[in-house]
């Protein structure tokens, strides 16, 4: 334990009582040997960043409880599937820079339930960079991290009923050949007509204004 704590740069006491708050997982003992590894050392260092930025003891011991019962970044992203995603590697620290005070546990319980964050060893892994940084700027405009994660669910399930409905296409009147080439397409039409119902709903909703 006094190498552990030298290494971390802490003092025994410290370690010992991060121990018994559950923050750091107990040693492995061999007889009346306990044995601390790189992943306590880690911990323990993942710990002191994120009191640096604001975090709680408490704060930091529900986010480890919610990253521990995330699932594994291969049951997320599956094996094999195509996608055109780019999976991010991230320390907790990392992702606390990112959302700020919105890293909360209740947002990153959210975030494993969606499937936009998954564990591997001692990193989290975001699915999408693009969704990572867009969520990230919405956040520094002042969105709740909480609406982002409600809204993504909603958006999801009107996503798969759009996916649905161009599978039932490309799958019955093409070949796998020709479903490859023509998904950007598919893409496109969705695109397009999501700026034009957005563009009318905010024309809509400024006349409403207006009249008001």
């Amino acid at each position: 334990m006094e190498e552990l704590a030298r290494e971390a740069g802490i003092t025994v006491r410290t370690v010992r009582f991060y121990r018994e708050r559950g923050l750091i997982q107990p040693p492995r003992r061999e007889g009346r040997i306990a044995w601390y590894d790189d992943h306590h050392l880690a911990r323990l260092r993942t710990i002191a960043a994120l009191l640096e930025r604001g975090h709680t003891l408490n704060g930091i011991a529900d986010l480890a409880t919610a990253f521990e019962s995330g699932r594994d970044v291969g049951e997320v992203l599956g094996l094999g599937e195509p996608t055109e995603e780019t999976p991010v590697r991230l320390s907790p620290e990392e992702l606390a820079d990112y959302f700020g005070g919105e890293a909360t546990a209740e947002n990153l319980a959210a975030s494993l339930a969606l499937g936009y964050l998954a564990t591997d060893g001692d990193e989290i892994v975001h699915i999408s960079r693009r969704l990572l940084e867009v969520s990230a700027a919405l956040v520094r405009e002042g969105v709740p991290l909480a609406v982002i994660l409600e809204t993504a669910r909603e958006v999801r399930a009107h996503a798969d009923a759009l996916a649905e409905l161009f599978s039932a296409v490309l799958t019955t009147r093409t070949t796998a050949a020709d479903s490859a080439k023509l998904r950007p397409l598919a893409k496109s039409i969705v695109e397009a007509e999501f700026s034009m119902a957005l563009d009318r709903r905010l024309r809509a909703d400024a006349a409403g204004t207006q009249r008001s």
